[in-house]
């Protein structure tokens, strides 16, 4: 697949933030409104020492559930078994776009791990990954009802996710400096 073209406002936002907590302050709503999706997060992870957090959330309105992590953490020992969309993302495997929690296969997801945890119905879990390594994930997430990501959005997605992976490596690298 050809690389998608981001629309204006994603390229606006790539080029005239002055830090990394504008960047990705900004470009969490851009994503949301693009997409229409109800809450997109950014969790970010140090593949050095395994410690991650969602540093940046954002909400459509407010009786959607936040994901925010003030500290850096360890995963639950458990959470590759748990988690088999995490599991892809320590892997480096291709993003996932999950068209409906409630039919997805097991394989891909652990139905019971996403309402405990997200209670979202669909979701893209859009792996930011450098040499290898997880680096971070991009969530972009529907409560409610199921939603087919068009081959436009899934392009979108995973160029987005191309441009952000030095922005995401270098937050990450900034926090352990």
């Amino acid at each position: 697949m050809t690389q998608q073209e981001l629309p204006s406002t994603f390229n606006k936002i790539l080029e005239s933030s002055q830090t990394l907590d504008t960047l990705f302050s900004a470009l969490l709503p851009a994503v949301g409104d693009f997409l229409q999706s109800d809450r997109c997060f950014l969790y970010l992870h140090n593949p050095q020492n395994d410690l991650g957090r969602v540093a940046f959330c954002w909400i459509r309105t407010p009786d959607v559930p936040t994901v925010y992590n003030e500290d850096w953490a360890p995963q639950p020992p458990s959470v590759t078994d748990e988690d088999p969309m995490f599991a892809a993302a320590l892997r480096a495997e291709p993003s996932i776009f999950v068209e409906d929690v409630e039919t997805a296969e097991p394989k891909v997801l652990n139905r019971e791990f996403e309402q405990k945890n997200f209670g979202h119905r669909a979701l893209i879990h859009a792996h930011i990954r450098q040499d290898g390594q997880l680096w971070g994930i991009l969530q972009p997430c529907i409560f409610g009802h199921s939603r087919i990501w068009t081959e436009y959005e899934r392009g979108v997605i995973n160029n987005l996710v191309e441009k952000i992976t030095p922005f995401a490596v270098d937050y990450v690298k900034s926090a352990f400096d």
